[in-house]
């Protein structure tokens, strides 16, 4: 009796270590999406705004203290948007608070890289 107790114990933390080697082996798998965003300007960017084509709620990247005028700037998409659509309305906000033109963009294009003019 108390062997098989032992046996049903192994057996469970083997199945439980191997669904946990898998959990962990699909996290690392799994790519972040990201794009590249160059400032061509002579202003910093501030704020990088973003919205689902169509949509009429912005939300925002944390770019941190901004993309200073001349650079290049990498950002990762939030896991929450894995599966959303493809395009997407974006548009900065600059140091002096003037803002950018919308622009559409496909993210599902490979090695995207936004300018702002």
């Amino acid at each position: 009796m108390k062997f098989q107790s032992n046996s049903r114990k192994i057996s469970l933390l083997a199945c439980a270590l191997l669904l946990a080697s898998f959990a962990v082996s699909y996290a690392h798998t799994t790519p972040d999406y990201k794009f590249k965003v160059h400032n061509n300007t002579k202003s910093a960017i501030k704020k990088i705004l973003v919205r689902e084509d169509g949509k009429q709620d912005w939300g925002y990247f944390d770019i941190g203290g901004g993309i200073a005028a001349g650079e290049t700037d990498e950002l990762i998409w939030d896991k929450s948007t894995d599966n959303g659509a493809c395009h997407w309305d974006f548009k900065a906000v600059f140091a002096n608070g003037e803002e950018s033109e919308v622009v559409k963009f496909d993210f599902c294009e490979k090695n995207l890289v936004l300018e702002f003019d």
